[in-house]
């Protein structure tokens, strides 16, 4: 690990010991076939992430998929778990429940090689999961209880953790429950007081249309190091209708931008510098579950390696075109061999 995620801006600092570690929903997803017409009949919004509030309603949506495949997911621990497979070193902040579930979350995240302490929470409510239907094109539609996922407290952060690694990463589904947004707040606090750089995600167009004055408020408060969005969120974010104009408007505000594009490639702009990569060739896209969480753990690896731009950029989209060519958010190759035989280089 290089020290190429800090600048001269920041304070002196001990050296990282960890490259990431991250803040998010600790959640076990349920993956299931579907098509178009089962979407529409089950009044959701193709290709997004809609909250399911209570138990009952979790289960009724349950017993309506087809054959599943179970595993441990979550967008910022999909995103260390996947650094950890490129051998960076990560760790991982998230509430599960005293179940099953969240037993299998804390083997599987542990057995991938992230550092995964936050005790178990007692009682109700369970451990969350997301049920996801994969429509034929490869679109993953997701339907989230939260669970004990949102009652992660500002107690549960770790701020020897956090002073340990040189980038925070947060997701923005995590805003949604009072609690664990006060928990972020208090490990943006924790990081920068430390000299780290704090990175963020969008996660979720709905996700802005709910919080969004928030979002823009961390940017304009120089609190957000490394913003990574899709070409929808950017636009939602910068209130605009034009790609252009909303790349302009936000770049401004944030030190390195990173905006993924699906099939037109990925772009990053920040220390007056600016790159731009194709998306990673693919046979077939089937299961896009993951895509910008995997995109992001290679992009954040490559930085904590002292990568440029470009090859960090590179190596999210072939992490992402990895992630989009199978069902599941994890990987199922060996993604540090692929990502250095593709790329011509030794990966640390």
């Amino acid at each position: 690990m290089t020290d190429s995620v800090s600048d001269a801006t920041s304070p002196a600092v001990s050296p990282a010991t960890l490259d990431v570690v991250a803040i998010g929903n600790a959640i076990v997803d349920v993956l299931a076939h579907a098509d178009d017409a089962f979407i529409t009949e089950q009044g959701m919004t193709k290709g997004s992430m809609q909250l399911v509030f209570s138990p009952a309603e979790a289960d009724a949506l349950y017993a309506k998929m087809g054959p599943g495949t179970e595993a441990s997911g979550g967008s910022a621990a999909n995103t260390v778990a996947g650094i950890a497979a490129l051998g960076g070193k990560t760790g991982f902040i998230g509430q599960v429940a005293k179940d099953q579930l969240g037993e299998v979350f804390a083997h599987d995240i542990r057995a991938t090689g992230v550092a995964f302490d936050t005790a178990a929470r007692d009682g109700e409510p369970s451990t969350a999961r997301c049920l996801i239907f994969v429509t034929p094109d490869g679109q993953r539609t997701m339907n989230t209880f939260l669970g004990a996922s949102q009652f992660l407290p500002a107690a549960a952060i770790d701020r020897a953790l956090i002073e340990s690694a040189a980038i925070l990463y947060l997701e923005g589904y995590l805003w949604d429950p009072e609690e664990p947004r006060a928990a972020l707040r208090a490990a943006i606090g924790m990081a920068r007081a430390a000299g780290r750089k704090v990175a963020f995600t969008l996660s979720d167009v709905f996700c802005i249309s709910r919080h969004g004055d928030d979002f823009r408020q961390l940017l304009s408060e120089g609190l957000i190091d490394i913003l990574f969005a899709n070409e929808n969120e950017l636009l939602a974010l910068a209130n605009e209708e034009v790609f252009e104009h909303a790349l302009q408007r936000v770049a401004e505000q944030v030190p390195l931008l990173v905006v993924t594009r699906s099939e037109k490639g990925a772009l990053a702009i920040g220390r007056g510098q600016s790159a731009t990569v194709a998306a990673e060739p693919i046979e077939r896209v089937v299961d896009t579950t993951g895509a910008g969480d995997l995109f992001a753990a290679g992009f954040l690896h490559g930085q904590a390696q002292g990568m440029n731009l470009v090859d960090s950029l590179r190596l999210g989209a072939i992490c992402a075109a990895e992630i989009i060519s199978h069902v599941g958010a994890r990987p199922m190759v060996d993604l540090k061999a692929l990502a250095a035989a593709k790329m011509g280089l030794a990966l640390a």
